[in-house]
């Protein structure tokens, strides 16, 4: 394992592009190798001005004294463009699906406080539609870590298991709680303020050349929506996977009960989870 110390956040655009050129040159596959290397950012402190248009287009109440839950992503995610767009990486990032994200919250964190993030590749693991890689990411106060989470994404190639069914691992339907509409620009305001501005997110030209009818909303967009109607107290363990895309402009059913939550078009649902309080060991 190396470390490297950066001295300023990578821009994303770069890496995109950079991500995007070395794509098919990629042999993704679970056995294959890959970078072991944990980047470090100190002294990261949140830009106000764009956590307010963060807090904005999620629903969350701005001004609040606490980052949003899932704020702590948007600060870590340069990092992990950096690893995940690396020669040395093996799976290609045009294509790479977000599927998952579980997020432990240990306390609250200052939207004026200074932070120390790290980033590593954790694993790669067969699956049934190709291989998925793990990404951690830590935040830390001093010696102290206050927020941690494993994000899974997944690489689509031909496997062994190619042709197995896929599970229906759905829980019960949740009571519906609200329908949103959503605007056609919700990708657009979410790049503005997270710095992800992937072209399958902003206008329906662009999502077209990777196969999408119209833009998709960010999945990060779609859990931190569901997490600000939810609500989530202050130290928390929260898991969400995504399902389905939600295409914009388009109209969903928020769903909850008992500490779960779903996001519903019909009979489809796009994102599933769970808020639970934190019980330290």
């Amino acid at each position: 394992m190396s470390v490297i110390v950066l001295d300023r956040a990578p821009s994303l655009g770069p890496l995109l592009a950079l991500g995007a050129l070395r794509s098919p040159f990629k042999k993704p596959g679970a056995d294959a190798a890959f970078p072991r290397t944990h980047l470090v950012l100190p002294g990261v402190r949140p830009d106000l001005e764009k956590l307010a248009a963060y807090e904005r287009v999620c629903g969350f109440a701005t001004g609040a004294d606490g980052l949003p839950i899932t704020y702590p992503h948007v600060l870590g995610f340069p990092l992990a463009m950096r690893l995940m767009s690396a020669r040395e990486f093996p799976l290609p990032l045009l294509g790479l699906v977000h599927t998952s994200i579980e997020i432990e919250r240990y306390t609250e964190l200052p939207g004026d406080g200074t932070y120390d993030i790290a980033v590593h590749v954790e694993e790669l693991r067969p699956h049934r539609r190709g291989t998925e890689a793990t990404v951690v990411t830590g935040v830390r106060v001093g010696e102290d870590v206050v927020w941690e989470s494993r994000s899974t994404y997944l690489a689509r190639h031909r496997t062994r298991r190619s042709g197995e069914a896929a599970r229906d691992e759905h829980g019960r339907p949740l009571p519906v709680v609200e329908e949103w509409r959503i605007a056609g620009d919700v990708g657009r305001r979410y790049g503005a303020a997270s710095g992800d501005r992937n072209p399958i997110h902003l206008y329906p030209l662009t999502a077209r050349l990777f196969g999408f009818p119209r833009a998709i909303a960010h999945g990060m967009w779609t859990v931190a929506r569901c997490l600000a109607a939810h609500g989530v107290p202050t130290a928390a363990d929260v898991r969400a996977e995504f399902r389905a895309p939600v295409l914009l402009p388009g109209t969903v059913e928020y769903a909850a009960e008992d500490g779960r939550f779903q996001l519903r078009g019909g009979d489809r649902v796009h994102v599933e989870g769970s808020v639970r309080p934190h019980v330290a060991l």
